[in-house]
């Protein structure tokens, strides 16, 4: 059975990274189902280009609008892999955290604590105050992962596009699909 993952895209800055995460778990045979806030189309256009929204959109398997609170993955029926949220703004973060499932990436976030299964969030911010940090303690004490975008050095990225790739195929490891040996990205410090 291909697996399903549902991916948010928030308005934080960061926003090529969800692009990737798109890119990277397409090119994995998996069945994703993208939810891109109102904040986060504009900055897809700011920060990746006009295309980028369209881009992305054309990849996923299946569209879902902020505002279709009765859609498929805002059902704990719907069994999905896991969700990653990239990148999860701070407002992101506190609704999640404090359940206010007030549009449909909210409410599939919220169905993913609930139902125990897989919730990364990229939290983007920098620097945090200590509202920030108490949302980040709330989420992972209901089940979330916290995975703020840290760009991992030991690996020296020669590009932006490394970093981003490499942050990107991280989040989705989080998830541990089930995939070849060929699809697996993240492989852990280089061997010296």
């Amino acid at each position: 059975m291909t697996p399903r993952v549902v991916v948010g895209i928030s308005g934080a800055s960061g926003a090529a990274i969800g692009v990737r995460v798109v890119e990277r778990l397409v090119a994995m045979a998996v069945e994703v189902h993208l939810v891109v806030s109102h904040a986060a189309e504009a900055t897809l256009c700011h920060e990746v280009g006009p295309d980028a929204a369209a881009h992305i959109k054309g990849l996923a398997a299946f569209l879902h609008d902020t505002a279709g609170i009765g859609d498929t993955i805002a059902s704990g029926s719907f069994a999905t892999a896991g969700m990653i949220v990239a990148p999860c703004s701070m407002r992101t973060l506190a609704a999640i955290a404090h359940g206010l499932a007030d549009d449909l990436l909210i409410r599939a976030a919220d169905v993913h604590l609930k139902e125990r299964r897989p919730l990364v969030l990229l939290a983007r911010e920098t620097p945090l105050h200590l509202g920030h940090l108490r949302n980040m303690v709330a989420a992972t004490e209901q089940g979330a992962i916290i995975a703020p975008p840290v760009p991992a050095f030991y690996r020296r990225p020669g590009s932006v596009a490394e970093m981003i790739d490499a942050i990107a195929a991280r989040s989705i490891d989080l998830l541990r699909l089930q995939v070849s040996p060929a699809d697996a990205e993240w492989a852990g410090l280089p061997e010296r």
